[in-house]
């Protein structure tokens, strides 16, 4: 069963994903690749309250987004069974 890319606004706090595709033009594109969001990369949300801005954790560094900008980040929940 495929399972359905969310954007990465729609995570919670400790919740854990994967990275999948970045909606945006090619500025935003290399600038979040530069952060480290590049397919395949593990992430896990260290704050969202629902509005605002957020943090997540990727590749060891945390990164403050815009919501926004969340919403341009597709990625995958990851299943807890390991």
């Amino acid at each position: 069963m495929t399972q359905q890319s969310i954007s990465l606004a729609k995570l919670a706090a400790q919740e854990v994903g994967m990275m999948v595709e970045l909606r945006g033009g090619a500025h935003f594109v290399s600038r979040m690749a530069t952060l480290g969001f590049t397919p395949g990369a593990p992430l896990t949300m260290v704050q969202n309250f629902g509005h605002g801005p957020l943090i997540v954790l990727v590749r060891d560094a945390r990164i403050a987004l815009g919501r926004g900008e969340a919403d341009k980040i597709m990625v995958r929940k990851r299943n807890h069974h390991g």
